[in-house]
């Protein structure tokens, strides 16, 4: 849960805090200042977990649901990755299952996170069904990667993937695919069936 009210106390402390995230000094804050901050991450965080609550309950149904559907999606549209994860045993879960319970934010730097976040937002009510397109979007960026290495290889480079020098251009480009990808698939039948 910390990972998930990061980007809005992040947010909230920019109005109140100079510079640069990196220079911001806590102890600079008054306590009211503090708790004004606290409340309206707590709501924020709230409003964000309204759609996504089977998320953080017993044994977590909601990833799971939506781990399973972004390997539906990738195995319709881009089946090769599929075959090559299955061929070298890996499951979805092994990796994706962070994604989902984080919103890729460990994924990225935490700047490109922010603009991430920023979509994540203005898709509202949407939110957890645009999730399963920017993820299988994240996946097929490194299809290429992905194709040539075998097991031992292909586990570490998923669960660390090098996107430290990534900005806001790999964030719009990922952005830009999933919706594409859900323009392609939102609408056909028996598509991500829940």
């Amino acid at each position: 849960m910390n990972d998930l009210v990061t980007p809005f106390l992040a947010v909230f402390l920019s109005e109140v805090l100079p510079g640069q995230l990196e220079t911001w000094q806590a102890d600079e804050l008054t306590e009211l200042t503090m708790l004004d901050v606290e409340a309206d991450c707590y709501w924020c965080l709230s409003k964000l977990l309204e759609g996504i609550q089977d998320h953080y309950t017993y044994a977590q149904p909601g990833i799971q649901k939506t781990v399973f559907r972004i390997k539906e999606l990738v195995s319709k549209n881009n089946s090769a990755i599929v075959n090559h994860l299955e061929g070298e045993g890996i499951d979805f879960l092994q990796f994706a299952f962070r994604w989902v319970n984080c919103l890729l934010i460990r994924e990225v730097p935490f700047c490109a996170a922010m603009r991430l976040w920023d979509t994540y937002l203005a898709e509202g009510g949407r939110f957890s069904d645009f999730l399963v397109y920017v993820c299988a979007a994240f996946l097929a960026c490194w299809q290429k990667d992905i194709l040539s290495m075998e097991f031992q290889e292909l586990m570490m480079f998923l669960q660390k993937l090098p996107t430290h020098d990534w900005q806001d251009s790999q964030i719009e480009s990922i952005l830009s695919n999933a919706y594409v990808l859900r323009n392609t698939w939102g609408n056909a039948q028996s598509h991500l069936q829940t």
